[in-house]
């Protein structure tokens, strides 16, 4: 994003809302495209919206519509769409304080997980077990969300955590790229987790009940370009909740395309422009065949802990990586000498 050689002009300035609104009305663009631009970007794109910026500089929104994003990330109307649905969500309700957490968790029954809306990397989220940690993590966690609103969701630590990214286009064609299966159970982010594409442990059954999933809920919410969908499955039964939707390209989508060789934020791009899956041409098919892995893909998380000594090293849903390695096999074993 700040390669002079791609881009007209590089800003070197705050990522918040006054700077970027100061260069729309100096640079007057036609159009900004956010789902490129990761959760930052994403937050960003819906406030210049709401504050009526893009209206004021006649500037479009490229992609999923406001109204999508918006759907997908405030966590009340994301239940809400599932429930109409039918698709399964966990019981979960909506806090803007401490004492509405407080209420719900009580309610709920803990353990529970808290989860800010509009936040990156899960920050300001995590378990609680009692009270006293509930406090201590809502009171951060509404801070860190731009919207202040937190939801507190029934834990389902130790379930199978399984993503989908999927991509979709302005005439409904949707597609599976790839599925990718954390080695660590849910509890664990997983930007700090191992992941395998594709998933090794899914039956057939299990592999096809969540893909059809995902594919519903990014044609329910109009997705336009990439998407990450994320499930927790019970280890013991056909039972899986729906956890979330990224509804932009993010690091899942980074490992899908390596793994896979599907350009996801490139094809995205397209489709953000008017393009349908079937127009894009890629090496050898239509941007609207899915691709077949013969091989696996293993993700290995890189943590910065030897550079920051007294940062907590443990592992939760905030994630605490700061890059990763990845490998490409035949099969998931390593190969014997």
């Amino acid at each position: 994003m700040t390669d002079v050689s791609i881009a007209d002009k590089v800003y070197m300035e705050p990522l918040t809302l006054e700077y970027v609104a100061k260069i729309i009305r100096y640079e007057r663009p036609d159009a900004i495209l956010p789902g490129i631009g990761g959760q930052t970007g994403l937050n960003i794109a819906m406030q210049l919206y709401k504050k009526g910026v893009l209206q004021e500089c006649q500037v479009e929104l490229l992609g999923t519509s406001s109204e999508s994003i918006e759907r997908a990330e405030d966590r009340e109307k994301f239940k809400e769409l599932c429930e109409e649905l039918g698709e399964p969500v966990l019981e979960s309700i909506i806090a803007h304080s401490i004492e509405e957490g407080l209420e719900a968790a009580h309610k709920i029954g803990y353990p529970v997980v808290l989860r800010p809306a509009f936040t990156l990397g899960g920050t300001g989220g995590g378990f609680a077990d009692d009270d006293d940690e509930l406090k201590e993590i809502i009171k951060h966690a509404l801070k860190l969300s731009p919207v202040g609103q937190v939801l507190v969701e029934k834990s389902i630590k130790g379930y199978k955590e399984i993503e989908y990214e999927v991509i979709r286009d302005s005439n409904d064609t949707a597609i599976t790229v790839c599925n990718m299966e954390n080695l660590d159970p849910v509890g664990i982010h997983t930007g700090d987790s191992i992941v395998v594409a594709p998933s090794q442990t899914l039956t057939n059954k299990e592999y096809h009940m969540l893909r059809d999933s995902a594919l519903k809920i990014i044609r329910a919410l109009k997705i336009e370009g990439g998407c990450n969908v994320q499930f927790a499955l019970d280890p013991h039964s056909f039972q899986y909740y729906l956890i979330e939707v990224n509804p932009r390209v993010s690091r899942s989508s980074a490992l899908a395309s390596k793994a896979s060789g599907y350009p996801i934020a490139r094809v995205s791009a397209k489709i953000a422009v008017g393009m349908r899956l079937d127009e894009i041409k890629l090496a050898n098919t239509p941007a609207s065949f899915e691709p077949a892995l013969d091989y696996i893909v293993t993700k290995i998380a890189r943590f910065p802990f030897d550079k920051f000594v007294l940062a907590s090293n443990k592992l939760s849903t905030q994630m605490k990586a700061t890059g990763e390695v990845m490998s490409v096999r035949k099969n998931f074993r390593r190969k014997s000498s």
